[in-house]
């Protein structure tokens, strides 16, 4: 199967060798790596020309945005960049961070998944992080049929269903909701271990802890359901804040009116899918 990597890279000096080493590594190689260096003021740029200079699989694409690290927007607006350099010759599309190792067999594996699994959609492993004893522990959320944004793949027919990727915060929920709106799966395999070098959300800007919120609100999933899920958010983050946090983002995008991201048949399946969600993991 044939597949193309995107990278977004936002002053990545210290990680991104290393991602760039572990996706040359991979027995299925890619056909094309698109490394968008986003308004580095590193070393990016010049690790990008070594790998190019090593390999012709790998390109560069450089813009300039906001030099905030959001968490959502800056990401996907790179990532979208990207995929304007690319044409429709792959079978799957893979939105991939510039910190990650991933094992050699990683893309292999991903390919066997949506060659044996034509339902699937959306696919990817596991992250592990480094503990305060150096040990590599998985740092996943509760819902383990999530594929984490750091190294999604979408099938083609997948990516085109759902419009390709919504430059917000949230994007890497949405995704999946629509996948399934469209009658795709999503397939996680936890042989499938990337460490990622740097922890979650550590080089994010202190205005993105209330983007969340407003993520709820623009997937629409209405006001019981955002409470539930900060609550459990809260909970497993131990941190009453991130539920005060979650609320007033939401609250203040309905206060703001702004635009939702879905329409509203896909807003009332993504309520319907959650609702279900919540009374099986009661029920159980």
């Amino acid at each position: 199967m044939k597949y193309y990597i995107i990278i977004p890279a936002h002053n990545e000096e210290a990680f991104l060798a290393d991602t760039l080493n572990s996706v040359l590594r991979q027995r299925l190689q890619p056909e094309k790596v698109i490394v968008v260096n986003d308004n580095s003021t590193d070393g990016t740029a010049a690790i990008i020309d070594e790998y190019i200079s090593l390999s012709p699989i790998i390109h560069k694409l450089s813009i300039v945005t906001s030099a905030e690290h959001m968490p959502g927007k800056k990401v996907i607006n790179a990532f979208n960049k990207g995929v304007y350099l690319l044409d429709d010759d792959y079978d799957f599309l893979v939105k991939l961070d510039a910190d990650l190792v991933l094992p050699d067999n990683y893309f292999e594996k991903i390919a066997y998944i949506f060659k044996g699994h034509p339902n699937v959609g959306i696919a990817g492993g596991f992250i592990y992080e480094k503990d305060t004893d150096g040990e590599w522990k998985l740092n996943h959320p509760m819902n383990k049929n999530h594929v984490r944004g750091a190294f999604k793949a979408y099938s083609k027919g997948c990516f085109k269903a759902i419009g390709g990727l919504k430059s917000a915060m949230g994007w890497d929920t949405v995704d999946e909701l629509l996948a399934q709106y469209h009658g795709y799966e999503i397939f996680t395999d936890d042989v499938l271990r990337v460490k990622h070098l740097r922890p979650t959300g550590k080089a994010y800007h202190q205005k993105a802890k209330l983007l969340q919120g407003k993520a709820m609100y623009t997937m629409r999933y209405g006001l019981w359901i955002s409470v539930l899920a900060s609550l459990k958010m809260a909970v497993k983050q131990r941190k009453v804040r991130a539920f005060v946090d979650n609320m007033y983002g939401y609250l203040e995008a309905q206060k703001e009116q702004t635009p939702y991201i879905v329409t509203k048949e896909e807003g009332t399946f993504i309520r319907k899918l959650r609702w279900n969600d919540i009374k099986r993991k009661l029920f159980q």
